[in-house]
């Protein structure tokens, strides 16, 4: 980084500019650096001066960054956060332990991923999980982590993914909400919808498996995982992605509200960062999750033979 020395007069200077931003005042700087206020004074004018431009107002005992501070420090912080996650996880390493990070949706890591994370420690006991999590649909570059979770349109070129499925859908409601006879006509269905998702995915279904007739209500939410946690409670019928709720259709949590399953040209992929390649460990997480889901697709199928899972789903 030869450009990036030049343009520091020295790399201390990142960490009292760091220290004095973060505090808003040169002399909390100094205090938690240990040194004079009159030292960070000084370094952080030779820093200004070296640069051109201005990264503080100074007044009233007070540090307040300008435009050009402000910039500068969004950048350090992401550095120094960046810096200290290798740090640490070299640590780890050298302790035994390694840290994954996961890019996945906030549905799939609880509907999913927790009623199996102990099995899953005890698959990989020396690893530390971190998840990035995505509260709605699952886009966006994969970044900064170990493994990334996305959907794909078959049209789109591929870049090296490991098929988790295709993607597969199907209306599910809680057992109770499906069967409810109280002795009096239920009130009409209520549907749990994505607030991201496009047009109202209710429509496709002219018939649902519940004795409820009267008129259609309507829940949103802009996070997946509410959508299926409000289906479980009994609220309402949801789209239930394959790739989130199939634990609960296994454990009998939930339930088809309808006989015939939804399909698009899209396909969950599991992805490694762009910026690097994966690691062992990752992949090797990628795979067993890839499996556990497989198999458990594979006996909800025995379930519900009529829905044709597997053929649909692989």
């Amino acid at each position: 980084m030869p450009d990036l020395r030049r343009m520091l007069p020295s790399s201390n200077a990142l960490f009292v500019f760091d220290a004095a931003a973060r505090n808003g005042s040169f002399t909390a700087a100094a205090a938690e650096l240990n040194v004079t206020q009159p030292a960070v004074s000084r370094m952080l004018g030779q820093f200004e001066e070296h640069l051109g431009v201005r990264l503080f107002d100074r007044a009233q005992g007070r540090a307040v960054l300008t435009e050009e501070g402000e910039l500068l420090y969004r950048r350090v912080v992401d550095g120094f956060r960046s810096i200290e996650s290798g740090l640490i996880e070299i640590e780890r390493r050298r302790k035994g332990t390694e840290t994954v990070t996961l890019s996945v949706s906030s549905a799939f890591t609880t509907h999913w991923l927790m009623p199996r994370i102990d099995k899953l420690q005890r698959q990989f006991p020396t690893v530390d999980l971190r998840f990035q999590l995505i509260s709605g649909a699952l886009r966006g570059a994969v970044e900064n982590v170990d493994l990334g979770m996305r959907f794909r349109d078959r049209d789109e070129p591929g870049a090296g993914g490991t098929l988790v499925m295709n993607e597969v859908m199907l209306p599910i409601c809680s057992p109770g909400y499906r069967n409810a006879d109280d002795g009096e006509p239920p009130e009409g269905n209520t549907i749990i919808k994505l607030a991201d998702t496009p047009g109202d995915w209710a429509q496709d279904y002219p018939r649902f498996l519940t004795k409820r007739s009267g008129p259609t209500k309507m829940l949103s939410f802009t996070d997946y995982a509410v959508v299926v946690q409000a289906a479980l409670l009994g609220q309402g019928i949801a789209l239930g992605w394959l790739t989130v709720a199939s634990h609960w259709l296994l454990t009998g949590a939930l339930v088809p509200a309808a006989d015939s399953l939804s399909t698009t040209r899209r396909v969950c992929e599991f992805l490694a960062p762009r910026n690097r390649s994966m690691r062992p460990v990752a992949a090797e997480i990628k795979d067993w999750i890839v499996e556990q889901m497989r198999h458990e697709v594979s006996q909800i199928d025995r379930l519900y033979p009529h829905l044709n899972l597997m053929t649909v789903c692989y």
